[in-house]
């Protein structure tokens, strides 16, 4: 992949399928450098595979797509460029799209009643105009809790989130006049993750309400009539809980929760998001699935509940499976297995519909019928048709203490030794191991042999191994990458006198332990990462508990490297701000390393994957500078994996994905 295929990159949301399973809608996105702007639209998908994806809407950003119980409807979130996103409603049947939301800051996710009448979302609420250009203009910023930024929404002190409620026109009553949402949470908490009764009377979401809720990470499900009045809490005030959904019956709320957080309820290193269940009138989360051994993994914004059984992604050894967990107590039936990372999925009328990924796929979807699965898409497939889709081997290692470190290894094509770059995507929160990488699939094509792992704090291999950085961040997690990368240069095709290292978010913290301990590394990248503990305590949007839980009380100082070092870092990123690459910087320049600071106008945390896709192709293209200046690659070593002849795309059903698809790991 070159930094250019960005535009031919496409990247399928969460689905959702019609009440009788027939037809999936799913949002695409794609990144347009041209306009430099993040272009996605709905794609409406045949379940059963009768007829290729066709474009439902035009853009230019589309998203979020639920289709109502009758069918009739599907809601979904639009916004024009500049603009926040807001509610449209388009009727299946056909007809044009209409908006019903001027919400100031836009809205979330919309969520159908059961009677296909009313929808309920939630919505920033501003306390204090801030609409105008001139920033400098504004009113100050008033903060007196720990809460107060969010990383992608800045400062929200005064602009909390609530529960909204709109009343769709009877049909042949609308007069044109868009209906007006009702407000039924206030306060000065953020309320997220709303969903319906079964009889529609009542609303469940999650919100921190608690008298310790500025001071700790417990979150708690919460009910509130739908036509507003008294809220009443229903889980007991000491787990962390999401996406709750009522099942058939009404009697019970399940979700996803984090237990046992510590009697500071900040313990959560570790802890793996379950499934879990509660009864509606109020209690204990009961915990379905074993929490040592479970933790979500997909992003599908409600639990899904269908033809009695919980469907959800979990996390294994770097993929995503979907699991079907029975209502009844029945055990878990795996639908994906192998080396797939399901993104988000939707249920109805029999069939699961899921986005899937793997290490040379932006995802796809899948229908899972009793029996079947079947490709539906080929998102993909003109990325594919470029032969730059590099395929993951996975190696394993033993850490100096006997520990199993799991990991891939991508290597270019041609004869080798190739120079090795180790790569360290965050291993706390972002699992790459069986999803497409864009930075591996650039270096790759640009010669370098790339490697990656797990070390110990990676989800997905349970809860021992992801608890063992508890307060030891950058110790037994930097040995375990250590012993991986000298496994793996014992690979004739793999150079290792010719290393380097890069590490994103905490993969930044990991590269910055690396090169302060050893001269291997000819030359490193820390992009958006987290270099000086002490400081990030009180500026991360979530920096006053995460260093004293990763690292410990009493963090260690960064250790002085002589490895030329390229800093990279967005201009707003809250989670690991600015300041942490200008501190590694400056430090780098004062006793005279070689070093250099990218700096990103207007980028939070996430530049790499989801920021202005100009900014995409230029940190791409300063990357490949940079290790093309201090680990340069012979001619002979830039080689793709395959050769195309410049025809055609392939058929869906020839595109890397199918070819993966059709392997062994799917039963």
């Amino acid at each position: 992949m070159r930094p250019d295929d960005l535009a031919l990159l496409r990247t399928p949301g969460v689905p959702t399928v019609s009440p009788d399973g027939r037809m999936a809608v799913v949002a695409v996105t794609r990144p347009d450098p041209g306009d430099d702007a993040e272009r996605s639209r709905l794609w409406a998908v045949p379940t059963d595979g009768s007829a290729p994806a066709r474009p439902l809407t035009p853009g230019p950003r589309d998203t979020d797509p639920v289709f109502s119980p009758d069918g009739r409807w599907l809601a979904y979130r639009g916004a024009e460029p500049g603009e926040p996103a807001q509610l449209h409603l388009l009727p299946t049947a056909g007809g044009a799209p209409r908006r019903l939301t001027d919400a100031p800051l836009g809205i979330g996710r919309p969520v159908w009643s059961p009677d296909s009448r009313r929808l309920a979302f939630t919505a920033r609420v501003p306390q204090v105009d801030r609409s105008g250009t001139d920033r400098a203009a504004q009113p100050p910023w008033l903060v007196t809790t720990l809460r107060w930024q969010a990383d992608g929404a800045g400062v929200v002190t005064d602009r909390h989130s609530h529960v909204f409620v709109l009343d769709l026109p009877a049909d042949g009553e609308d007069d044109g006049t868009p209906p007006r949402p009702r407000q039924v949470t206030d306060g000065t908490a953020d309320d997220t993750d709303v969903t319906w009764s079964p009889d529609g009377a009542e609303l469940a979401f999650v919100s921190a309400r608690h008298a310790r809720a500025d001071r700790d990470l417990v979150r708690d499900v919460y009910a509130v009539p739908a036509a507003g009045g008294t809220l009443r809490r229903v889980t007991d005030g000491r787990a962390w809980c999401a996406r709750p959904a009522y099942d058939p019956s009404g009697d019970w709320i399940w979700l996803t929760a984090r237990l046992e957080l510590g009697a500071d309820g900040l313990d959560v290193v570790g802890r793996g998001a379950t499934l879990c269940r509660v009864r509606a009138t109020g209690g204990a989360p009961e915990p379905v699935l074993a929490p040592a051994a479970t933790d979500r993994g997909d992003a599908t914004p409600a639990t899904v509940l269908a033809g009695g059984a919980a469907h959800l992604g979990v996390r294994s050894r770097g993929a995503v499976e979907l699991l079907r967990v029975p209502l009844d107590g029945g055990p878990p039936d795996a639908l994906v297995d192998g080396p797939f990372t399901v993104h988000g999925l939707a249920a109805a009328g029999g069939v699961v519909v899921a986005t899937v990924r793997h290490d040379r796929s932006a995802g796809e979807l899948i229908a899972v019928t009793p029996g079947r699965r079947r490709l539906l898409t080929g998102f993909g497939r003109a990325l594919g048709a470029t032969g730059r889709l590099h395929r993951a081997e996975e190696r394993t290692a033993t850490a100096p203490d006997g520990t199993d470190v799991h990991g891939w290894v991508t290597v270019p094509g041609g004869p080798g030794p190739h120079p090795v770059l180790l790569c360290l995507p965050d291993p706390l929160h972002r699992s790459e191991g069986w999803s497409l990488s864009v930075d591996t699939q650039v270096l790759v094509s640009a010669g370098y042999a790339v490697v990656r792992c797990a070390p110990r704090g990676s989800p997905g291999y349970g809860q021992a191994h992801a608890r063992a950085v508890r307060g030891a961040g950058g110790t037994v997690d930097a040995d375990d990458v250590t012993a991986f990368l000298d496994a793996v240069l014992a690979d004739p095709a793999l150079d290792p006198e010719r290393v380097g290292v890069m590490g994103t978010g905490y993969g930044g913290w990991l590269a910055t332990v690396l090169t302060g301990g050893t001269t291997r590394f000819a030359a490193a990248v820390v992009d958006g990462g987290l270099t000086d503990p002490a400081g990030l305590v009180g500026t991360s949007d979530v920096g006053w508990w995460f260093v004293d839980q990763y690292l410990g009380a009493d963090p260690p100082r960064p250790v002085a490297t002589t490895t030329p070092t390229l800093v990279v870092h967005g201009e707003d990123d809250r989670r690991f701000p600015r300041e942490q690459g200008v501190r590694r910087y400056v430090e780098l320049k004062r006793r005279g390393v070689p070093a250099e600071f990218l700096l990103f106008p207007g980028e939070g945390s996430d530049l790499g994957r989801s920021g202005r896709p100009r900014h995409r192709l230029a940190r791409l293209e300063h990357l490949l500078r940079w290790w093309a200046r201090w680990l340069p690659v012979t001619p002979d070593e830039d080689l793709p994996v395959e050769v195309v002849d410049g025809g055609p795309p392939p058929a869906a059903g020839d595109s890397p994905f199918a070819r993966e698809w059709r392997s062994p790991h799917t039963r």
